[in-house]
């Protein structure tokens, strides 16, 4: 492989770190921060919840098994840079139809490998997550320090309109299944046979949706219908759905203004289910607040306890904010806990038919502990 195409990263407090470029040439700016996990970094860069960042792996080596044209969470990567300790570019494994580096090539998304993805990692956790340049074209730390230090930040930024649908759609694809090779249709509920008749209508607000949110909705027993984030609740109601759910997505939830409004009209008229920011835009539009974690939570690995059984699930993670569950004068009660930080996890409504939680029970990547989710979202609906 060759190590020709020298880049740089440097933070916006003035760290440098110099290495080797990998996919596109060129210039990119973002948030910096590190995922945990061990594989699945094809479904990290098309979730679209890092929109606005650049995304560091802690696992040291990156691409031996390829691309597939199946583990992806959106049309595209929406990463804005991507970091890695040893890039591998001779991908081994029976799925693989492309390398890591091409694939990021022919999307425009700028790479750096060879730096101490340690070091990066034990820097953002003392100091904090903040913005960061990488760059294969301007080599001068102190030139790329001066643009960094000029971004405004992705917090005053609604990335949200950047990655929402354009128009509504129908999802009928279910999980899959490795072992058959194809998409799975079996329900994931204990009522084995479903008929069009029996599955219930739900809406997801695309804030930047993964696609196993909808496979898991899909196996659940659900018609899905996906709406573009500014649809209004009206619009929404007037489908008369069984339930909805707002989805997943990146940057500060205050920022989603409408979503916050839409979630306030719906709330008490359809049962609710939110997932990582549509969790936090529903603390928002029950009058609570929201606050930004140090450095957030991005993973595969991240113990969670459902306070209602005790039970620890090892869940997915990627937020950089987090609901206080106690501005929120006892409308909700707690029902996940993160065991990492003591962090709120989830949370149920006390009156409404309504619950959310901040992890990612579709994984995607990452384990499966929680994708009991959609049945009780499915379970809620059919009590309300």
């Amino acid at each position: 492989m060759s190590k020709q195409s020298k880049a740089l990263l440097v933070l916006s407090d003035g760290t440098v770190f110099e290495g080797w470029n990998f996919g596109a040439r060129g210039e990119t700016m973002g948030e910096v921060v590190f995922n945990t996990s061990m594989t699945g970094y094809q479904e990290i860069l098309t979730d679209s919840s890092y929109k606005g960042q650049i995304v560091a792996m802690t696992y040291p080596q990156i691409g031996n098994y390829g691309i597939n044209n199946e583990d992806i969470e959106s049309g595209k990567p929406n990463v804005e840079g991507f970091i890695a300790k040893e890039f591998f570019d001779f991908p081994s494994n029976w799925r693989s139809k492309a390398n890591l580096g091409d694939y990021l090539k022919e999307n425009g998304k700028v790479g750096i490998h060879g730096i101490d993805t340690r070091a990066l990692t034990k820097h953002i956790r003392d100091n904090g997550v903040q913005m960061g340049i990488i760059s294969t074209m301007d080599l001068a730390p102190r030139s790329l320090l001066e643009k960094v230090r000029q971004h405004p930040g992705i917090s005053s930024l609604d990335l949200v309109r950047e990655v929402t649908t354009k128009k509504s759609y129908k999802w009928t694809e279910g999980v899959w299944k490795l072992e058959s090779r194809v998409k799975s249709q079996e329900p994931g509920i204990n009522t084995q046979l479903l008929t069009p008749d029996s599955k219930l209508k739900t809406v997801v607000y695309d804030f930047g949706v993964k696609m196993n949110i909808l496979r898991h909705l899909s196996n659940a027993g659900f018609d899905v219908t996906v709406v573009p984030a500014q649809t209004p609740a009206e619009e929404v109601l007037n489908i008369n759905p069984d339930g909805i759910v707002l989805s997943n997505g990146p940057g500060d939830p205050q920022t989603v203004t409408y979503a916050i409004e839409s979630a306030k009209k719906l709330l008490g008229k359809k049962p609710v289910l939110g997932i990582c920011l549509g969790h936090q835009i529903l603390g928002l539009a029950l009058g609570g607040n929201t606050y930004k974690l140090k450095f957030g939570h991005h993973g595969g690995n991240h113990p969670v306890m459902d306070v209602s059984t005790g039970d620890v699930e090892i869940t997915s993670q990627n937020h950089n904010y987090c609901v206080d569950i106690n501005s929120m004068n006892g409308q909700v009660k707690l029902t996940h806990k993160n065991l990492y930080d003591g962090t709120e996890e989830g949370m149920q409504h006390v009156e409404l038919p309504m619950f959310s939680v901040q992890h990612h029970p579709e994984a995607g990547p990452g384990p499966n502990d929680s994708n009991y989710i959609f049945s009780r979202f499915r379970e809620m609906i059919d009590r309300s």
